[in-house]
């Protein structure tokens, strides 16, 4: 029996940021995963994107620590992980969108984010080569900005083996040991750990570990798809999303990176659920013809690879973070809806700050609760 101070299962998005953040007050933490390495799960699928745009006052709350943590990475850490300031682009074409958008302003600036609505000429201008005709503006938020997921992964993993973390690869977690209502003990393929504290940050696989204590959350992976083009010179700074969505598809997004090669990625209509990763033949003729029309200057790009991975998705869009209430010592990080790498870094802080010294939040662990009412959606997901 290997005996921690706390275990957290999973070394992605949240559980390497949370396992830093937990080795860095002295706790002994010990980090399961099924996979060969840091951030081999859905981390790696992630195209880079991190922003407080939101419409959600707990999403923007972390997304901005996030931001603030990630901006200190290469000064204060040493750690370089691509990252570059260029905001989030939300161009209108249509007037329900431009409505829409502004409708958001006031609660966006009233949770202290930095957004505001652009006419066209600037929005050109921050974005050159996009389509003008029909243009009615956008809003932009320039606090916000795009890394290399993986840099931000092994960043994150060096820091918390040199806090003294333990790292257990191509472990996979078969059962929750309880006793009297608390959790006495995690079961792996390669034996037992125990721990007061145990943290399901199991990404899409955060519903069978739940279930592995009796819990069921609400939490359904759906597949989307990425792509990434050969590096060209640069042209665009910010990450350009287009909501307005079509028969096939409902939001796409799309960044030039600092190796110069535009990344982007659309969401599929109707979802595609379940854990399938593999490619498909559907994408490219989903997502460039929106692209392109959108982004002429985009058409001579050659398409270096595709890739998939899941978003765990909860019913309101937004993450499942806290205590469990039947199970004593067990806490759930799940269902980051796809921008666990956005949120992570920010609540990795929030959730040590409630594991170790008791103090929560009450605004990110009212709203973020995993017994919360789920209905509604938070729109700009």
């Amino acid at each position: 029996m290997r005996k921690y101070d706390i275990i957290v299962i999973g070394a992605g998005s949240v559980g390497l940021p949370l396992a830093y953040r937990l080795a860095a007050r002295n706790l002994k933490v010990a980090v399961l995963d099924k996979l060969a390495s840091a951030g081999q799960g859905q981390n790696k699928a992630a195209i880079g994107g991190i922003r407080a745009t939101h419409s959600d006052r707990a999403k923007i709350k972390v997304g901005k620590a996030s931001l603030n943590f990630v901006r200190s990475l290469k000064q204060e850490y040493g750690q370089d992980v691509d990252y570059v300031q260029g905001g989030y682009l939300f161009p209108a074409y249509d007037p329900e969108i431009a409505a829409g958008l502004k409708g958001l302003l006031p609660t966006q600036k009233a949770f202290g984010l930095n957004i505001g609505w652009i006419e066209p000429e600037e929005l050109e201008e921050i974005a050159p080569g996009i389509k003008t005709e029909g243009l009615l503006g956008g809003t932009f938020s320039p606090d916000d900005g795009h890394l290399s997921s993986l840099k931000l992964a092994g960043a994150f993993h060096r820091m918390a083996l040199e806090k003294g973390a333990d790292f257990f690869f191509q472990t996979e977690v078969t059962a929750l040991g309880q006793s009297r209502g608390r959790i006495e003990t995690v079961k792996t393929n390669k034996g037992d750990f125990q721990a007061p504290l145990v943290v399901n940050a199991a990404g899409g696989y955060g519903r069978q570990v739940g279930l592995m204590a009796g819990t069921d959350l609400p939490v359904f992976p759906d597949s989307h798809e990425a792509g990434v083009t050969e590096p060209v010179q640069p042209f665009l700074k910010p990450m350009v999303v287009d909501i307005k969505p079509d028969q096939n598809s409902d939001n796409y997004y799309f960044y030039q990176n600092l190796a110069g090669a535009v990344v982007f990625c659309i969401t599929p209509r109707p979802q595609r659920w379940g854990t399938d990763i593999r490619s498909t033949s559907e994408f490219l003729p989903m997502v460039i013809p929106r692209m392109l029309d959108l982004y002429p200057r985009l058409r001579y790009l050659k398409i270096r690879r595709v890739w998939r991975g899941l978003y765990p998705m909860t019913p309101d869009a937004k993450p499942i973070v806290g205590f469990d209430r039947e199970v004593k010592g067990l806490f759930h990080a799940v269902g980051m809806c796809g921008q666990g790498l956005m949120l992570g870094p920010g609540l990795a802080e929030m959730i040590a700050l409630a594991l170790v010294e008791g103090e929560e939040d009450p605004e990110i662990f009212t709203d973020l609760s995993p017994y919360r009412d789920f209905s509604g959606r938070e729109l700009l997901q």
